[in-house]
């Protein structure tokens, strides 16, 4: 029997970040997944964000629902708050949670068979609804723990790894959140470091809902020709809307930019994203554009990546609702059950 542990020693000289971190204490467990699967680069980006951005490990509260992808937040993260939640149920229990306690950064990881097969209701209303989380789908167009079945996100004429075409129209979770109202939404390729992990960096700052759909190829069975879930198409075939960086407003962070136009989006927590365009005619904060560019796109066969979309003025589900700014898991009997007289004034001003 073998067991897989990581060692305990850190090396004395690996660098840190404000709050003294190194990158292996945002780590988890060791990945059990296939080697060269797309969703261990995902947390390796998960990893590396929210070093960067200097997040204490404690605050994220980390939610999953079924498949592969649902696995992976035990490999990162590990001294963060953790639930598996059922297939297809990751939203609404984070909404949940999130109502419960408004001082956590949320993020939600899952799947497309457990976002856009049984669990899509789910994936619509938390995207409407604007709850403040991360939502990531680690999008690799196959069911990966049955044997490789094609997933709703399969693009129609694709072919299985034993030849099989998939007939059916695909579903595109990125215009869905689009239409939605998600107000920060992206995607890119699990390959593709540079471009993503400034994605989780600004897909954690975001005040609402943001989803970053993340191609993510299965080695074990949409890896071959004919799959557009491949390493090989993907990278044929990716089209990049912007390159894009990720500047928190603190003056100790800077970066090297190459020429360009470049548009700028303060957010309300101060932080800066700066989006550098390859398109000087995309708008990110034109969100009718944005899904007419993903479908022009789609039907040339391309994939778009990058920042398609983000509303630098939106709010999120607390503020839609009212709830109060102190954490509702830290409030006394008398805030959470005021009485019969305040029921009474609720029930009145209803009649």
């Amino acid at each position: 029997m073998t067991y897989l542990a990581k060692p305990a020693l850190h090396h004395p000289t690996l660098p840190k970040n404000r709050l003294g971190y190194t990158r292996r204490d945002y780590e988890g467990k060791i990945s059990t997944l296939c080697a060269g699967c797309g969703h261990d680069s995902i947390s390796a980006a998960i990893i590396q964000a929210c070093w960067e951005l200097d997040v204490e490990p404690h605050r994220v509260a980390k939610l999953s629902g079924i498949g592969c992808s649902s696995k992976t937040p035990d490999y990162f993260l590990g001294n963060s708050h953790g639930f598996n939640s059922v297939h297809g149920r990751m939203p609404s229990v984070l909404t949940g949670a999130s109502l419960a306690n408004r001082e956590l950064v949320y993020l939600g990881v899952s799947g497309d068979g457990d976002s856009a097969s049984i669990g899509l209701g789910q994936f619509a209303h938390v995207m409407r609804r604007g709850v403040n989380m991360t939502y990531i789908v680690e999008n690799n167009g196959v069911y990966g723990l049955t044997k490789g079945q094609f997933s709703a996100t399969a693009d129609q004429g694709s072919k299985s790894k034993r030849g099989a075409v998939n007939n059916d129209a695909a579903i595109d979770l990125v215009s869905l959140a689009l239409q939605l109202g998600a107000t920060y939404v992206a995607r890119s390729f699990s390959g593709d470091k540079a471009q993503l992990v400034p994605l989780i960096k600004g897909a954690l700052a975001h005040r609402g809902a943001a989803f970053i759909d993340v191609v993510s190829p299965c080695v074990a069975f949409n890896n071959h020709a004919g799959s557009t879930r491949s390493y090989d198409y993907v990278r044929e075939h990716n089209e990049a809307v912007n390159r894009i960086d990720f500047l928190p407003g603190r003056d100790e962070i800077t970066a090297d930019y190459p020429p360009g136009e470049v548009t700028e989006i303060v957010q309300h927590d101060g932080s800066t994203l700066r989006l550098r365009k390859l398109a000087a005619d995309f708008d990110p904060t034109d969100r009718i554009g944005a899904m007419a560019h993903v479908m022009t796109h789609q039907a040339k066969g391309e994939i778009v990546t990058g920042l398609l979309f983000v509303d630098p003025d939106a709010g999120d589900l607390h503020d839609r609702i009212g709830t109060p700014k102190t954490a509702m898991n830290r409030l006394g009997e008398v805030a959470l059950c005021p009485g019969g007289a305040m029921l009474e004034r609720i029930n009145a001003s209803l009649r």
